[in-house]
Protein backbone atom coordinates (compact mmCIF):
# COMPACT_ATOMS: atom_id res chain seq x y z
CA UNK A 1 0.00 0.00 0.00
CA UNK A 2 1.26 3.41 -0.15
CA UNK A 3 2.65 5.72 2.28
CA UNK A 4 -0.45 7.77 1.32
CA UNK A 5 -2.69 5.38 2.70
CA UNK A 6 -4.48 5.53 6.06
CA UNK A 7 -5.71 2.89 8.20
CA UNK A 8 -8.20 2.93 11.41
CA UNK A 9 -8.18 0.63 13.58
CA UNK A 10 -11.08 0.83 16.10
CA UNK A 11 -10.75 -0.83 19.65
CA UNK A 12 -8.61 -0.99 22.62
CA UNK A 13 -7.66 -4.70 23.02
CA UNK A 14 -5.36 -7.26 22.45
CA UNK A 15 -6.68 -7.49 18.45
CA UNK A 16 -6.00 -3.74 17.75
CA UNK A 17 -2.72 -3.73 19.29
CA UNK A 18 -1.75 -6.93 17.37
CA UNK A 19 -3.63 -5.49 14.13
CA UNK A 20 -1.44 -2.64 14.61
CA UNK A 21 1.99 -4.82 15.12
CA UNK A 22 1.36 -6.82 12.15
CA UNK A 23 0.90 -3.64 10.00
CA UNK A 24 4.01 -2.06 10.47
CA UNK A 25 6.05 -5.98 10.27
CA UNK A 26 4.22 -6.05 7.27
CA UNK A 27 5.68 -2.87 5.61
CA UNK A 28 2.62 -0.76 5.90
CA UNK A 29 4.27 2.84 5.96
CA UNK A 30 1.37 4.97 5.65
CA UNK A 31 -0.90 6.91 8.14
CA UNK A 32 -2.01 4.19 11.00
CA UNK A 33 -4.57 5.38 13.41
CA UNK A 34 -5.67 3.58 16.61
CA UNK A 35 -9.40 4.54 18.28
CA UNK A 36 -9.65 3.15 21.54
CA UNK A 37 -12.63 4.40 24.42
CA UNK A 38 -10.89 3.37 27.36
CA UNK A 39 -8.19 5.44 29.02
CA UNK A 40 -5.39 2.90 29.39
CA UNK A 41 -2.79 1.31 26.46
CA UNK A 42 -4.54 -1.88 24.90
CA UNK A 43 -3.80 -5.02 27.31
CA UNK A 44 -5.51 -8.14 27.26
CA UNK A 45 -9.02 -9.32 29.12
CA UNK A 46 -8.48 -12.69 30.18
CA UNK A 47 -6.46 -11.62 33.15
CA UNK A 48 -8.48 -9.63 34.22
CA UNK A 49 -10.83 -12.74 35.85
CA UNK A 50 -8.06 -14.61 36.38
CA UNK A 51 -4.10 -13.37 37.58
CA UNK A 52 -5.10 -9.84 38.05
CA UNK A 53 -8.04 -10.88 40.74
CA UNK A 54 -5.55 -13.47 41.88
CA UNK A 55 -2.88 -11.04 42.36
CA UNK A 56 -0.04 -12.44 40.36
CA UNK A 57 -0.57 -9.57 37.59
CA UNK A 58 -0.63 -6.05 37.21
CA UNK A 59 -2.02 -4.40 34.33
CA UNK A 60 1.04 -3.06 32.84
CA UNK A 61 1.98 -7.34 33.12
CA UNK A 62 -0.73 -7.90 30.36
CA UNK A 63 -0.41 -4.66 28.38
CA UNK A 64 0.46 -6.08 25.02
CA UNK A 65 2.52 -2.56 23.97
CA UNK A 66 4.09 0.32 26.01
CA UNK A 67 3.70 3.90 24.96
CA UNK A 68 7.19 4.09 23.13
CA UNK A 69 6.10 1.11 20.53
CA UNK A 70 3.29 2.94 19.36
CA UNK A 71 5.37 6.06 19.13
CA UNK A 72 8.75 4.31 17.61
CA UNK A 73 6.23 2.68 14.92
CA UNK A 74 4.59 5.94 14.05
CA UNK A 75 1.17 4.54 15.38
CA UNK A 76 -1.50 7.16 15.91
CA UNK A 77 -3.45 5.90 19.00
CA UNK A 78 -5.86 7.62 20.53
CA UNK A 79 -6.91 7.24 24.10
CA UNK A 80 -10.33 8.38 25.37
CA UNK A 81 -11.58 8.31 21.87
CA UNK A 82 -14.93 6.81 21.34
CA UNK A 83 -15.91 6.42 17.41
CA UNK A 84 -19.60 6.95 17.24
CA UNK A 85 -20.69 6.48 13.35
CA UNK A 86 -18.99 4.53 10.88
CA UNK A 87 -19.60 5.71 7.05
CA UNK A 88 -18.79 3.36 4.75
CA UNK A 89 -19.78 5.64 1.67
CA UNK A 90 -17.54 8.01 2.47
CA UNK A 91 -14.91 5.90 3.97
CA UNK A 92 -15.15 7.73 7.13
CA UNK A 93 -15.48 7.55 11.24
CA UNK A 94 -16.70 10.30 13.50
CA UNK A 95 -15.67 10.90 17.27
CA UNK A 96 -17.47 11.97 20.06
CA UNK A 97 -15.82 14.77 20.12
CA UNK A 98 -17.09 15.68 17.03
CA UNK A 99 -14.04 15.13 14.48
CA UNK A 100 -14.10 13.17 11.31
CA UNK A 101 -11.51 10.70 9.87
CA UNK A 102 -11.09 9.38 6.54
CA UNK A 103 -9.52 6.10 5.93
CA UNK A 104 -8.45 3.62 3.00
CA UNK A 105 -9.45 0.41 4.83
CA UNK A 106 -11.02 0.07 8.58
CA UNK A 107 -10.59 -2.79 11.03
CA UNK A 108 -13.51 -3.36 13.57
CA UNK A 109 -12.16 -4.79 16.67
CA UNK A 110 -15.08 -3.42 18.91
CA UNK A 111 -14.82 -6.54 21.28
CA UNK A 112 -18.13 -7.00 23.40
CA UNK A 113 -19.74 -5.80 26.35
CA UNK A 114 -20.96 -7.20 29.43
CA UNK A 115 -24.79 -8.81 29.33
CA UNK A 116 -26.98 -6.09 31.16
CA UNK A 117 -30.45 -8.84 31.61
CA UNK A 118 -33.30 -6.64 33.22
CA UNK A 119 -33.48 -8.02 36.64
CA UNK A 120 -34.68 -5.83 39.76
CA UNK A 121 -32.17 -4.00 41.58
CA UNK A 122 -29.34 -4.30 38.99
CA UNK A 123 -29.33 -0.62 39.36
CA UNK A 124 -28.10 -0.75 42.42
CA UNK A 125 -24.62 0.09 44.16
CA UNK A 126 -22.23 -3.06 44.74
CA UNK A 127 -23.84 -4.46 41.59
CA UNK A 128 -20.78 -5.79 39.15
CA UNK A 129 -20.14 -6.80 35.85
CA UNK A 130 -16.62 -7.32 34.43
CA UNK A 131 -15.58 -6.72 31.42
CA UNK A 132 -12.51 -3.86 31.87
CA UNK A 133 -9.85 -2.85 33.78
CA UNK A 134 -12.23 -0.33 36.03
CA UNK A 135 -14.47 -2.94 36.69
CA UNK A 136 -11.94 -5.73 37.90
CA UNK A 137 -9.96 -3.07 40.10
CA UNK A 138 -13.93 -2.22 41.73
CA UNK A 139 -14.81 -5.82 42.10
CA UNK A 140 -10.97 -6.88 43.33
CA UNK A 141 -11.19 -3.89 46.21
CA UNK A 142 -14.55 -5.78 47.47
CA UNK A 143 -13.15 -9.67 47.43
CA UNK A 144 -11.78 -9.64 51.40
CA UNK A 145 -11.75 -12.27 53.52
CA UNK A 146 -14.70 -12.77 55.32
CA UNK A 147 -16.82 -10.81 52.48
CA UNK A 148 -19.78 -12.51 50.75
CA UNK A 149 -20.44 -12.75 46.68
CA UNK A 150 -23.24 -13.33 45.27
CA UNK A 151 -22.71 -14.78 41.43
CA UNK A 152 -24.87 -14.59 38.87
CA UNK A 153 -24.36 -17.34 36.01
CA UNK A 154 -21.87 -20.14 35.73
CA UNK A 155 -20.02 -19.47 32.72
CA UNK A 156 -16.27 -18.88 32.58
CA UNK A 157 -15.97 -15.15 33.77
CA UNK A 158 -18.59 -16.36 36.86
CA UNK A 159 -16.86 -19.46 37.56
CA UNK A 160 -13.20 -18.31 37.13
CA UNK A 161 -14.06 -15.07 39.54
CA UNK A 162 -15.63 -17.25 42.04
CA UNK A 163 -12.49 -19.36 42.49
CA UNK A 164 -10.13 -16.37 43.07
CA UNK A 165 -12.86 -15.36 45.39
CA UNK A 166 -13.14 -18.64 47.61
CA UNK A 167 -8.65 -18.62 47.59
CA UNK A 168 -9.20 -15.13 48.70
CA UNK A 169 -11.72 -16.02 51.88
CA UNK A 170 -14.72 -15.21 50.28
CA UNK A 171 -18.16 -16.95 50.83
CA UNK A 172 -19.32 -17.58 47.48
CA UNK A 173 -22.92 -18.46 46.24
CA UNK A 174 -23.33 -19.04 42.40
CA UNK A 175 -26.66 -18.68 40.77
CA UNK A 176 -27.23 -20.52 36.95
CA UNK A 177 -30.56 -21.23 35.70
CA UNK A 178 -29.09 -24.09 33.60
CA UNK A 179 -28.98 -27.96 34.68
CA UNK A 180 -24.87 -27.33 35.08
CA UNK A 181 -22.55 -24.85 34.82
CA UNK A 182 -21.14 -24.21 31.46
CA UNK A 183 -23.87 -26.06 29.59
CA UNK A 184 -23.62 -23.98 26.26
CA UNK A 185 -19.65 -24.51 25.58
CA UNK A 186 -19.47 -27.92 27.37
CA UNK A 187 -22.71 -29.41 27.41
CA UNK A 188 -24.07 -31.69 30.76
CA UNK A 189 -21.77 -33.94 31.39
CA UNK A 190 -18.46 -32.28 31.65
CA UNK A 191 -20.10 -29.30 33.09
CA UNK A 192 -20.76 -31.57 36.17
CA UNK A 193 -17.16 -31.92 36.43
CA UNK A 194 -17.01 -28.58 37.35
CA UNK A 195 -20.08 -28.54 39.57
CA UNK A 196 -18.01 -31.13 41.86
CA UNK A 197 -15.13 -28.48 41.74
CA UNK A 198 -17.00 -25.74 43.32
CA UNK A 199 -18.58 -27.48 45.73
CA UNK A 200 -15.78 -29.14 46.82
CA UNK A 201 -14.10 -25.84 47.19
CA UNK A 202 -17.05 -24.75 49.07
CA UNK A 203 -19.05 -22.91 46.31
CA UNK A 204 -22.80 -22.78 47.19
CA UNK A 205 -23.82 -23.64 43.75
CA UNK A 206 -27.82 -23.12 42.97
CA UNK A 207 -28.32 -24.79 39.62
CA UNK A 208 -31.92 -24.44 38.06
CA UNK A 209 -32.38 -21.50 39.68
CA UNK A 210 -33.67 -18.00 38.46
CA UNK A 211 -32.64 -14.62 40.13
CA UNK A 212 -35.66 -12.65 40.52
CA UNK A 213 -34.28 -9.83 42.10
CA UNK A 214 -31.32 -7.91 43.37
CA UNK A 215 -32.08 -7.12 46.79
CA UNK A 216 -31.16 -3.65 48.48
CA UNK A 217 -30.65 -2.34 51.78
CA UNK A 218 -29.68 1.70 51.79
CA UNK A 219 -29.69 1.54 47.84
CA UNK A 220 -26.38 -1.16 47.63
CA UNK A 221 -27.50 -4.50 46.35
CA UNK A 222 -27.44 -6.80 49.81
CA UNK A 223 -28.06 -10.41 48.11
CA UNK A 224 -30.69 -11.98 45.71
CA UNK A 225 -33.81 -13.64 45.36
CA UNK A 226 -34.87 -16.28 43.78
CA UNK A 227 -37.93 -17.59 41.89
CA UNK A 228 -38.79 -19.80 44.99
CA UNK A 229 -38.41 -17.49 47.18
CA UNK A 230 -34.53 -18.18 48.87
CA UNK A 231 -33.04 -15.04 49.91
CA UNK A 232 -28.99 -15.03 49.58
CA UNK A 233 -26.93 -12.63 51.36
CA UNK A 234 -24.21 -10.93 49.76
CA UNK A 235 -22.28 -7.76 50.32
CA UNK A 236 -21.50 -7.72 46.55
CA UNK A 237 -23.40 -9.55 43.76
CA UNK A 238 -21.47 -9.96 40.48
CA UNK A 239 -23.82 -10.51 36.97
CA UNK A 240 -22.03 -12.72 34.68
CA UNK A 241 -24.37 -13.96 32.00
CA UNK A 242 -22.11 -13.59 28.82
CA UNK A 243 -21.47 -10.89 26.65
CA UNK A 244 -22.83 -8.65 24.11
CA UNK A 245 -20.69 -8.51 21.05
CA UNK A 246 -20.29 -4.42 20.13
CA UNK A 247 -21.71 -4.21 16.59
CA UNK A 248 -23.23 -0.93 16.32
CA UNK A 249 -21.05 0.54 13.92
CA UNK A 250 -21.12 -2.33 11.82
CA UNK A 251 -25.07 -2.09 11.71
CA UNK A 252 -25.06 1.23 11.22
CA UNK A 253 -22.69 1.15 8.34
CA UNK A 254 -25.13 -1.33 6.67
CA UNK A 255 -22.56 -4.12 6.64
CA UNK A 256 -23.92 -7.54 6.68
CA UNK A 257 -24.94 -9.01 10.01
CA UNK A 258 -25.91 -12.25 11.33
CA UNK A 259 -24.65 -15.47 13.70
CA UNK A 260 -24.47 -12.79 16.41
CA UNK A 261 -22.15 -11.10 15.02
CA UNK A 262 -20.20 -9.02 11.51
CA UNK A 263 -20.35 -11.59 8.90
CA UNK A 264 -17.11 -12.02 7.33
CA UNK A 265 -15.79 -14.62 4.98
CA UNK A 266 -12.26 -16.88 5.62
CA UNK A 267 -10.35 -13.74 5.13
CA UNK A 268 -11.86 -11.63 7.83
CA UNK A 269 -13.68 -9.41 5.12
CA UNK A 270 -16.99 -7.91 5.84
CA UNK A 271 -19.58 -7.23 2.89
CA UNK A 272 -17.72 -3.77 2.57
CA UNK A 273 -14.57 -4.81 0.54
CA UNK A 274 -12.35 -2.05 2.99
CA UNK A 275 -13.61 -3.44 5.88
CA UNK A 276 -12.50 -5.97 8.39
CA UNK A 277 -13.55 -7.52 11.49
CA UNK A 278 -11.58 -9.33 13.73
CA UNK A 279 -12.32 -10.87 17.37
CA UNK A 280 -15.32 -10.81 19.43
CA UNK A 281 -17.65 -9.46 16.43
CA UNK A 282 -16.13 -11.40 13.98
CA UNK A 283 -18.13 -14.23 12.94
CA UNK A 284 -16.18 -15.74 10.17
CA UNK A 285 -16.55 -18.48 7.67
CA UNK A 286 -14.16 -21.56 8.68
CA UNK A 287 -12.32 -23.67 5.84
CA UNK A 288 -12.52 -26.66 8.02
CA UNK A 289 -16.16 -26.91 9.23
CA UNK A 290 -17.75 -25.20 6.84
CA UNK A 291 -19.67 -23.40 8.89
CA UNK A 292 -19.51 -19.41 10.27
CA UNK A 293 -17.93 -19.38 13.63
CA UNK A 294 -17.77 -16.67 16.31
CA UNK A 295 -15.92 -17.05 19.63
CA UNK A 296 -15.40 -14.74 22.49
CA UNK A 297 -11.99 -16.24 23.54
CA UNK A 298 -8.51 -14.61 23.36
CA UNK A 299 -6.85 -17.06 20.44
CA UNK A 300 -9.28 -15.08 18.06
CA UNK A 301 -8.17 -11.99 19.23
CA UNK A 302 -4.02 -12.71 19.30
CA UNK A 303 -4.53 -14.43 15.67
CA UNK A 304 -6.94 -13.09 13.39
CA UNK A 305 -5.65 -10.00 12.91
CA UNK A 306 -2.68 -11.42 11.02
CA UNK A 307 -4.99 -12.82 8.50
CA UNK A 308 -7.26 -10.16 8.57
CA UNK A 309 -4.35 -7.23 8.08
CA UNK A 310 -2.97 -9.74 5.19
CA UNK A 311 -6.31 -8.79 3.35
CA UNK A 312 -6.23 -4.94 4.08
CA UNK A 313 -2.79 -5.05 2.09
CA UNK A 314 -4.49 -7.09 -0.64
CA UNK A 315 -2.73 -10.65 0.15
CA UNK A 316 -5.46 -12.38 1.52
CA UNK A 317 -5.89 -15.92 3.51
CA UNK A 318 -7.67 -17.55 5.38
CA UNK A 319 -7.95 -17.86 8.96
CA UNK A 320 -8.05 -21.69 9.50
CA UNK A 321 -7.08 -21.51 13.31
CA UNK A 322 -9.04 -24.24 15.41
CA UNK A 323 -11.33 -22.39 17.89
CA UNK A 324 -8.92 -22.14 21.37
CA UNK A 325 -9.68 -21.28 24.77
CA UNK A 326 -8.28 -21.82 28.61
CA UNK A 327 -9.03 -21.53 31.99
CA UNK A 328 -7.25 -22.11 35.49
CA UNK A 329 -10.09 -22.78 38.31
CA UNK A 330 -8.38 -24.15 41.81
CA UNK A 331 -6.10 -27.12 40.94
CA UNK A 332 -7.84 -27.38 37.63
CA UNK A 333 -6.23 -26.15 34.31
CA UNK A 334 -7.25 -27.06 31.17
CA UNK A 335 -7.22 -25.85 27.57
CA UNK A 336 -10.44 -27.04 24.26
CA UNK A 337 -9.85 -27.02 21.24
CA UNK A 338 -12.34 -27.59 18.50
CA UNK A 339 -16.05 -26.59 17.48
CA UNK A 340 -18.89 -29.14 19.09
CA UNK A 341 -22.13 -26.79 18.77
CA UNK A 342 -23.72 -30.05 18.50
CA UNK A 343 -22.17 -33.78 19.15
CA UNK A 344 -23.49 -37.59 19.41
CA UNK A 345 -21.24 -38.32 22.87
CA UNK A 346 -18.41 -37.12 25.16
CA UNK A 347 -15.75 -39.98 25.67
CA UNK A 348 -12.89 -39.39 28.34
CA UNK A 349 -9.92 -40.74 28.44
CA UNK A 350 -7.94 -41.20 32.29
CA UNK A 351 -8.99 -40.11 35.58
CA UNK A 352 -11.78 -37.61 36.00
CA UNK A 353 -13.30 -37.89 39.32
CA UNK A 354 -9.27 -37.13 40.22
CA UNK A 355 -9.32 -34.37 37.44
CA UNK A 356 -6.30 -35.72 35.08
CA UNK A 357 -8.06 -36.11 31.88
CA UNK A 358 -8.93 -35.60 28.19
CA UNK A 359 -12.17 -35.19 27.13
CA UNK A 360 -13.32 -35.94 23.80
CA UNK A 361 -16.60 -34.47 21.84
CA UNK A 362 -17.59 -36.85 19.35
CA UNK A 363 -20.07 -36.89 16.44
CA UNK A 364 -22.65 -39.83 14.99
CA UNK A 365 -20.15 -41.16 12.93
CA UNK A 366 -17.36 -41.22 15.61
CA UNK A 367 -15.69 -37.99 14.17
CA UNK A 368 -13.62 -35.97 16.84
CA UNK A 369 -15.23 -32.97 16.61
CA UNK A 370 -13.62 -30.85 19.89
CA UNK A 371 -11.20 -32.21 23.18
CA UNK A 372 -10.39 -30.75 26.31
CA UNK A 373 -7.35 -31.63 28.19
CA UNK A 374 -7.60 -31.40 32.46
CA UNK A 375 -4.12 -31.29 33.95
CA UNK A 376 -2.83 -33.72 30.93
CA UNK A 377 -0.45 -31.73 29.00
CA UNK A 378 1.43 -31.88 25.97
CA UNK A 379 -1.58 -33.40 23.68
CA UNK A 380 -2.92 -30.32 22.12
CA UNK A 381 -1.40 -30.87 19.17
CA UNK A 382 -2.53 -34.83 19.08
CA UNK A 383 -5.93 -33.38 19.68
CA UNK A 384 -6.03 -31.25 16.92
CA UNK A 385 -4.17 -33.76 14.71
CA UNK A 386 -7.75 -35.77 15.66
CA UNK A 387 -10.22 -33.36 14.83
CA UNK A 388 -8.43 -31.93 11.48
CA UNK A 389 -8.61 -35.67 10.43
CA UNK A 390 -12.47 -35.44 10.18
CA UNK A 391 -11.84 -39.56 9.91
CA UNK A 392 -13.65 -41.87 12.36
CA UNK A 393 -11.84 -43.16 15.28
CA UNK A 394 -11.27 -46.11 17.24
CA UNK A 395 -13.32 -45.02 20.24
CA UNK A 396 -11.61 -48.22 22.55
CA UNK A 397 -8.59 -47.01 21.54
CA UNK A 398 -9.60 -42.96 22.12
CA UNK A 399 -10.63 -43.97 25.83
CA UNK A 400 -7.88 -46.09 26.62
CA UNK A 401 -4.32 -43.92 28.02
CA UNK A 402 -2.17 -46.73 27.27
CA UNK A 403 -2.55 -45.95 23.60
CA UNK A 404 -0.76 -43.18 21.72
CA UNK A 405 -3.39 -40.17 20.64
CA UNK A 406 -0.91 -39.67 17.71
CA UNK A 407 -1.21 -43.35 16.47
CA UNK A 408 -4.53 -43.18 17.35
CA UNK A 409 -6.23 -45.85 14.62
CA UNK A 410 -9.24 -44.50 12.32
CA UNK A 411 -12.26 -46.43 11.65
CA UNK A 412 -13.06 -47.32 8.10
Amino acid sequence: MASSSSFVIIGGGLAAAKAAEALRDNGFDGHLTVFADEEHLPYERPPLSKEYLAGKKSLTDFTVRNSDWYRDNNVDLRLCARVTALDAADHTVSLADGTTVRYDKLLLATGSASRRPPIPGSDAGGVHYLRTYEDAVVLNSVLTEGAALAVVGAGWIGLEVAAGARQRGVDVTVVEAAKQPLLAALGETVGEVFATLHRQHGVDLLLETQVDEITRADGAASGLRTRDGVSITADAVLVAVGAKPNIELAEQAGLSIGDGGVLVDASLRTSDPDIYAVGDIAAAEHPLFGARIRTEHWANALKQPAVAVAGMLGTPGEYAELPYFFTDQYDLGMEYVGHAPSFERVVFRGDVAGREFVAFWLDRDDRVLAGMNVNVWDVLDDVKALIRSRTPVDVDKLRDPRSSLADLPSVS
